[in-house]
């Protein structure tokens, strides 16, 4: 009977089939033990000479690494493994044998990093790689069942549109026929339309920063979550993200513990993501930061060294709010308290992962939209469709995006987002 390795728990002392790959082998007299991995996990295959024919013990030695093969045997539990099974081989069939050994090998010398980003292809087969991908997918899977749950409809937003959302100097510009386009920074602007139309919206997608940044937080095309909420106030709209945060984490989590085992991850991290989280504002940010030694002036945004700083102080998420307008987006709504404020909220992950959120009340008012984009030297023919929206049927309304990449970066402890996307594309990478 065909297996994966999750489930063979249920089929001690049976006889089963699996196909995969070998990730590793050792031999040791009339015994070879066998790596096998297939996709779901890898479990330890033993060879004993006396149990198969000659034919089947000279397969399994000249089998190389990372070749394809189906094998058969009986389930036998071993409590010191870590899928609390075994499995005694009395068949194997090599589908490909590689002829080269395998690029990357799995000595204790890590190999150089530029050298496993030209082998990306191949180092998605390694232990904790795959680790990371099934925490990639977990996550996903948590963000569309959170929004689900709240009756979110989904929408998708174009990949080329003709204008900036957030500024023009990190936009990445295409051809298109006799015209020129840009390749999304953002899909806010169409979700904030569509939320018009359905109220509680959210779009999942691919986007495009072309920052020349070489830093371990920063790719050139990272996944989004955007969602968008009509007749939403402020302070909802963090009550909101408070629910978002905890819960995806703790779905993460719980669907993830042998994964994040593999990828060492401190567990107890995780166990305090929880509401409620710190809600503080920019000028008492400032002043932690000034207090932990940073160097910072009020109406400054904060860097990298700047976040740091101030999630000394936390360990959770700390909401960071009501930043100076002036170096906040065009469309986020002043607070009526202080027009010199942005009701707007960053939020930043503790243990130095950097922004995980940004978000704001928007913008509802014609006039004063028309003027911030012309006080940002935006083109105001591009951004028409986007003022009708408060030409026609206007209403309070606010939302947020979160990188998907950087919040897996967080939730899994690896400390470059590079490893957190299947293939990624940086300031000087983009093979394979």
């Amino acid at each position: 009977m065909q297996q994966s390795i999750t489930n063979l728990k249920d089929f001690i002392s049976q006889r089963i089939k699996l196909s995969g790959w070998l990730y590793s082998k050792r031999e040791k007299g009339k015994l070879i033990f066998l790596q096998f991995r297939d996709g779901t996990g890898i479990i330890q295959v033993v060879v004993f000479k006396d149990n198969v024919t000659q034919e089947i013990f000279d397969r399994c030695k000249k089998i190389t690494r990372e070749s394809s093969c189906v094998i058969e045997g009986k389930v036998r539990e071993e409590k010191r493994a870590p899928e609390g099974v075994e499995i005694d081989l009395d068949s194997i069939e090599i589908l490909h044998l590689n002829s080269e050994d395998f690029p990357i090998q799995i000595q204790d010398v890590v190999p150089e990093v530029n050298f496993l980003m030209e082998q990306r292809h191949l180092w998605l087969r390694s232990r904790k790689q795959v680790a990371l991908l099934r925490v990639r997918s977990q996550l996903i899977y948590a963000i569309r069942t959170f929004f689900q749950k709240r009756n979110f409809v989904c929408v998708d937003s174009p990949i080329l549109t003709p204008a900036a959302c957030e500024g023009t100097t990190t936009l990445f510009k295409v051809d298109y026929f006799d015209d020129e386009a840009f390749l999304s920074q953002s899909g806010q602007l169409y979700i904030e339309a569509a939320c018009m139309a359905l109220g509680k919206v959210y779009c999942f997608g691919p986007t495009f920063r072309a920052e020349k940044s070489k830093t371990r937080k920063h790719l050139t095309e990272f996944w989004m979550i955007e969602p968008e909420i009509s007749f939403i106030t402020f302070d909802k709209l963090l009550d909101f993200i408070q629910d978002y945060i905890e819960e995806i984490v703790q779905t993460t989590y719980s669907n993830c513990v042998p994964e994040l085992k593999i990828l060492e991850r401190d567990l107890s991290k995780l166990d305090q993501i929880k509401r409620p989280f710190p809600i503080i504002s920019y000028k008492e940010a400032v002043e932690i930061i000034k207090k932990n030694g940073e160097q910072i002036q009020y109406g400054e945004d904060f860097g990298a060294p700047q976040e740091e700083a101030l999630v000394k102080e936390f360990n959770k998420p700390v909401f960071v709010t009501r930043y100076p307008s002036n170096i906040k987006a065009f469309y986020m709504k002043p607070d009526p308290a202080d027009n010199n404020l942005a009701l707007c909220v960053d939020v930043i992950a503790p243990e130095g992962f950097g922004e995980l959120i940004g978000g704001s009340q928007r913008i509802d008012d014609y006039d004063l939209l028309k003027q911030r984009i012309l006080d940002h030297k935006l083109p105001l023919d591009s951004f028409k469709w986007y003022l009708d929206l408060r030409k026609y049927g206007s209403a309070s309304h606010g939302g947020f995006g979160m990188g998907l990449e950087r919040t897996l970066s967080w939730i899994s402890g690896i400390k470059h987002v590079r490893e957190c996307i299947p293939f990624p594309r940086l300031l000087y990478r983009i093979y394979p």
